[in-house]
């Protein structure tokens, strides 16, 4: 069904008025289908007018795209995409700022902590004691990552367990907004082994303090990087300070797709937005804007190498993972973050002029307005 964007805003806005826990039948379900499906494969040829325009793009083994040195790809991305997938250890429930993309937006208060003395791998609880246990009955992951909020909140913690896993062989990243790095402490996590560390500049707008942290970063951690979710308000901070950031040395950029769940919706309500199959929803200016930073690096020739971590690849990222998990054929982590289709989400979108549908046909019989469909 190839749906008009006229028939699709009117459909869409009747949904809209909708109880949200209020099912749609079957015939109304292949509307909202068709709907969605048409916006993404709109989305979808304005995404390969802007790659064709990126000199030198390369792809990882078409899992993903980046541009710049090959060195400088992250290898915490290479274990994530090609590896045995993203071993997340999480400690600390806490942050000391609230960012308007986080996910847990609104929530901060009410993260539930790992618990005095823990850490949590793999959905399990482990003290310190238990890492040998750990390390000698399961398969040593690729890479871990240290991921759940802000990790400098207690970093004086993470160095024995960095120490641990340095000990084993395992790629260590973790990912920070910076605000709370010192010299000492970052001096502390190379001496314990950390192998990479990212910044989160958006959540600072990019801060000179937090770029300062950045440079200060690379004289101890092998690997530095970014990364934020794309906002326009971090693609004009980033360009700002463009000369001072690359100055840093950074080695990598992952520009995430900014992608929305229940807690950040409203913070972006009123933009154009388009859901990735099925899954993430997203406001189409995220992966545009980065792909627009990848050009100019590219004619630039930045020094750093910028990664496109988009919700393509994390799609791909969830089919690698599950597979290394010995999941069935086409087994995939993907997955929608709200209880059911937030139709106003994508009114903005349906009533832009300026986004087009690629091909559309009438409705069949019976699936107009007011054909009975309803």
């Amino acid at each position: 069904m190839l749906i008009s964007k006229s028939d699709a805003l009117a459909w869409f806005e009747f949904f809209a008025e909708l109880p949200e826990d209020e099912p749609l039948p079957p015939m109304q379900q292949e509307i909202a289908l068709a709907t969605l499906s048409q916006i993404e494969v709109a989305e979808a040829a304005r995404i390969d007018r802007l790659k064709s325009e990126i000199p030198g793009l390369k792809s990882l083994n078409g899992r993903s795209c980046y541009v710049g040195d090959d060195a400088r790809f992250p290898k915490g991305c290479r274990s994530c995409l090609l590896g045995t997938g993203l071993s997340a250890v999480r400690k600390t429930n806490r942050c000391n700022l609230q960012c308007p993309f986080c996910y847990d937006y609104g929530e901060m208060d009410c993260q539930p902590p790992i618990g005095e003395g823990y850490w949590e791998i793999g959905g399990t609880r482990y003290r310190e004691e238990d890492f040998d246990l750990l390390l000698s009955t399961s398969k040593k992951p690729t890479g871990i990552a240290y991921v759940y909020l802000e990790p400098f909140m207690e970093i004086e913690k993470y160095y024995g367990v960095i120490r641990r896993f340095h000990e084993a062989g395992i790629y260590q990243h973790m990912y920070t907004n910076g605000t709370l790095a010192t010299p000492e402490n970052l001096k502390a996590l190379g001496e314990a082994g950390l192998d990479e560390l990212r910044f989160n500049l958006g959540a600072s707008s990019c801060a000179d303090r937090v770029i300062d942290a950045i440079t200060e970063a690379k004289r101890h951690i092998p690997m530095v990087g970014i990364e934020t979710p794309m906002t326009p308000t971090l693609y004009d901070a980033f360009l700002q300070k463009k000369a001072a950031i690359l100055a840093t040395g950074v080695d990598f950029m992952n520009s995430a797709e900014l992608h929305l769940n229940p807690n950040n919706l409203e913070n972006y309500w009123g933009e154009d937005m388009y859901m990735y199959r099925l899954g993430y929803l997203s406001p189409i200016s995220s992966h545009e804007l980065t792909l627009k930073l990848m050009r100019r690096a590219a004619e630039e020739a930045w020094p750093m190498a910028i990664h496109d971590c988009c919700n393509a690849t994390k799609f791909a990222r969830g089919l690698n993972l599950r597979a290394h998990e010995g999941g069935w054929f086409g087994a995939n982590s993907w997955g929608m973050e709200f209880p059911g289709i937030p139709y106003g989400a994508f009114l903005p979108i349906l009533r832009n002029p300026d986004f087009t549908f690629i091909r559309t046909e009438p409705l069949p019989e019976g699936f107009g307005i007011g054909d009975g469909a309803l």
